[in-house]
């Protein structure tokens, strides 16, 4: 019976709503006054101005990359990690690491500092956040692209960074809408597309990777390869249930467009049999009505499909081989296109350029090895990002911070080392990539990769500390064990300073060994393993010979420790995202106490792969059905009851944190008096969707002997009758406290925080009953809690 509610509401989703959308795009059309424009009214007035004094053909020219009157264009390039391909440029840590701080402040700080980077390149619009994928697979080969699969808390982060890069006065890009959970087939067999090594440059550019379709050449190409009506190589197709696809996918894009987002990218694939790039249903009804969108729709690099039929769906801008005065300007002639979408097209195309100045002495665009240095202290915030990132998972008997009683320490892995050729990185689309990276991660592959100036390696920074502190350092850059040194090779009698030259060898007589590991993909091809056998054969075999074992891992997605984290030499566990150019400092400063770690996990790490949902594996099927709905990583451990290895939001500190044995709960009644939002439609959905409806406050204390932060987290409860997960986080504050002091800690509740998507209603409504509310560490570590009826 569950299964059949399950596909009837589906099939409502697919198929009822998209007969109402069919006739009603043109509500979509921001002239219609469907959508208020709030803080944009200037932006659009401006934008119409300047499209009422164009020619069709200059329209034309303006939506497929070019410049019409005084405008000479927009230039657009990828990504969150730094203006792609571009010399003397910051290389910031990924959007995983930066999600691994848990700080609201941090994540809008890097967007300022990384947007002012942008305009001084030039660079109008720059695409990132990567919202989505958001996480659904723990194979995904863009984890690290993202801010994790939580949906409440991808979407503060999302919004964080479009915050900053507004600050900066340069439009932000979101992508990719909407339900690209996985790379396998996301173009379908026959949809190449070229080097990933880069962005874009501009639009109509020579355009790699995730980038609009322009007017290039090599654009046109791809998109041509793309067009194909073989249901053999079509890219795969998503079903979900409409009420996962509001609280789940949906709901991230809330955030980021209510912050102001001025482009949003869609996607290669296809939702219930229709390219994301050509469906009305989402791009005209979801995210340019219900959502208030207001900026422009550019699409994924080969996700242009037709020509009257995308500018139709909702698409904003696109490749000239598809739009055309033979094209669209015909539709108009003949009443299959119409001048208002037109001019919508252009105007939502200038609409970010307007409401950010642009158009008044905007820097002129540079090329990419031009000698212009945006990077200004950026390498101080890079480092402190990256710090505040990692995550101690183990820390037994005190293992770190590293003292100077360790008078001999030895680092393992190729992990610590330099590439042999670096310091960027490129991966080709489609080719697949290896599950590990020779030499030291700290940057994932693809349209959002960084373009680092150098890289700091931990290799680096511990040979820098050891001449500064006068410790003994020895190293084995490799990740093969080896446990003979071979005949004729002198085997030290451990009476000097010679040693074997075995892998045992240079962990005999250390006082730590520090084994450096690392997990890599990126756009194109999605992980093929969790665990990586010769990584762990490393770590054990340094185990075996060393009783003071720190394991340092760097990742793009979940990592299994559970290999050899129970190990009884395994002494502490330090684990973060790709951090940047400023690496192997990072690592160094919280290895040796200079920060106190305070990242948190954004992912569930499980025991074993099995422990992760089958349903949310990589598919190569042409058909996927999101079926496990919002049940996605800890919620569906909490679902299935089962107990993680580390649970989402863990991470541990130098110094140990106490929560108040009570919390402290007010509401507002009459704004909670109806269940569904009734407010006008604005950027960002309803008005009173962000309405603060409650407040949740408690505190924290440093119970220990050093300063530290804690991420103190709200999670929710929702009545049985709302059909939702067993907990969900809604609120997370950072705070910094010092020893022995006790620090207020306050969550305010959005009335969307305690909406459920009504099928039936097609609302968003808050249902009538009892809502708990528990504050703690983690997912799995709550210990206070509060009622709230409604």
């Amino acid at each position: 019976m569950k299964h059949d509610l399950w596909l009837l509401a589906a099939l409502y989703f697919s198929c009822a709503v998209k007969a109402e959308v069919a006739s009603n795009y043109t509500d979509a059309i921001l002239s219609s006054g469907t959508v208020k424009l709030g803080d944009w009214q200037d932006a659009y007035e401006k934008a119409s101005t300047f499209v009422d004094s164009l020619s069709t053909s200059e329209k034309l020219s303006i939506i497929t990359g070019g410049g019409g009157r005084n405008l000479s264009g927009i230039e657009m390039l990828d990504s969150s990690s730094n203006p792609i391909n571009y010399y003397f440029v910051t290389a910031w840590p990924a959007p995983l690491a930066i999600a691994m701080t848990w700080d609201k402040n941090y994540i809008v700080e890097q967007g300022e500092a990384l947007g002012a980077e942008f305009k001084g390149k030039g660079v109008n619009v720059g695409y990132g956040p990567t919202v989505q994928p958001l996480g659904r697979s723990p194979w995904g080969g863009r984890g690290a692209e993202t801010y994790g699969p939580d949906s409440y808390f991808s979407g503060i982060m999302s919004g964080g960074l479009v915050q900053g890069m507004n600050k900066a006065g340069r439009v932000s890009g979101a992508k990719h809408f909407i339900l690209n959970e996985q790379e396998t087939n996301r173009q379908g067999s026959s949809g190449g597309m070229g080097g990933m090594g880069g962005g874009q440059d501009g639009p109509g550019g020579n355009s790699t990777g995730d980038s609009p379709g322009g007017t290039s050449p090599s654009n046109e190409r791809r998109q041509v390869i793309g067009n194909t009506t073989s249901s053999s190589s079509e890219a795969y197709s998503v079903t979900i249930d409409d009420k996962a696809f509001h609280e789940t996918y949906l709901a991230t894009f809330y955030d980021t467009i209510r912050a102001g987002v001025g482009a949003v990218m869609c996607s290669m694939n296809r939702i219930n049999d229709t390219y994301g790039c050509e469906n009305q249903e989402t791009l005209s009804k979801h995210l340019k009505t219900e959502l208030g969108f207001v900026g422009f729709v550019s699409p994924d690099a080969g996700g242009q499909k037709t020509g009257i039929g995308s500018a139709n769906a909702g698409l904003d801008y696109g490749s000239s081989s598809y739009w055309s005065n033979s094209t669209l300007g015909a539709g108009i002639a003949n009443g299959s296109f119409t001048e208002a979408r037109l001019n919508d097209m252009v105007i939502r195309n200038l609409m970010g350029y307007f409401k950010h100045g642009q158009d008044v002495s905007y820097p002129t665009h540079a090329g990419y090895t031009d000698a212009i240095d945006v990077r200004a202290n950026h390498s101080l915030l890079a480092r402190k990002f990256a710090q505040n990132s990692l995550a101690l998972l183990k820390n037994t008997n005190n293992a770190l911070p590293l003292t100077a009683a360790q008078r001999v320490i030895s680092i393992f892995g190729t992990h610590a080392a330099p590439r042999i050729v670096g310091p960027n990185t490129a991966l080709t689309v489609q080719s697949g990539v290896a599950s590990t990276m020779d030499g030291h991660m700290s940057q994932i592959g693809g349209s959002a990769m960084s373009s680092a100036a150098y890289l700091v390696t931990p290799f680096q920074a511990f040979n820098e500390r050891a001449a500064k502190d006068g410790f003994m350092l020895k190293w084995w850059l490799n990740n093969t064990v080896v446990t003979s040194s071979g005949s004729g090779m002198m085997v030290s009698d451990g009476t000097g300073t010679e040693i074997s030259e075995t892998t045992t060898g240079i962990a005999e007589n250390s006082d730590a060994c520090v084994v450096f590991i690392n997990a890599w993909s990126g756009e194109g091809a999605d992980r093929s393993e969790l665990r990586n056998e010769e990584q762990d054969a490393l770590v054990t075999a340094v185990a075996d010979a060393c009783n003071n074992t720190i394991v340092v891992v760097n990742t793009v997605g979940p990592r299994l420790l559970t290999q050899w984290d129970s190990h009884e030499n395994v002494t502490a566990i330090l684990y973060g995202g790709p951090l940047g150019q400023e690496s192997g400092y990072a690592i160094n400063d919280v290895l040796f106490g200079d920060v106190n770690p305070s990242g948190k996990l954004v992912h569930t790490l499980a025991k074993n792969e099995s422990d992760y949902d089958s349903n949310t594996q990589i598919s190569e099927e042409s058909e996927l059905v999101f079926s496990e709905g919002n049940f996605i990583d800890y919620k569906y451990f909490d679902q299935q009851n089962k107990t993680p290895a580390y649970p989402f939001g863990f991470g541990l500190s130098y110094t140990t944190f106490g929560y108040a044995s009570n919390l402290s709960i007010s509401s507002d009644s009459d704004k909670l008096a109806t269940v569904y939002a009734l407010g006008d439609l604005a950027v960002g959905g309803r008005e009173d969707l962000w309405d603060i409806v409650a407040t949740v406050a408690t505190s924290v204390s440093n119970t220990g002997s050093v300063a530290g932060a804690e991420v103190a987290q709200l999670y929710v409860e929702f009545p049985a009758a709302a059909d939702e997960p067993v907990r969900q986080l809604r609120g997370f504050q950072k705070v910094a406290i010092q020893p022995g002091q006790v620090t207020a800690v306050k969550f305010e509740l959005r009335r969307r925080d305690l909406s459920i998507w009504d099928v039936s209603a097609q609302e968003w409504a808050v249902v009538r009953g009892e809502y708990k509310f528990w504050v703690g560490t983690n997912s799995r570590e709550l210990g206070v809690s509060t009622t709230l009826s409604v």
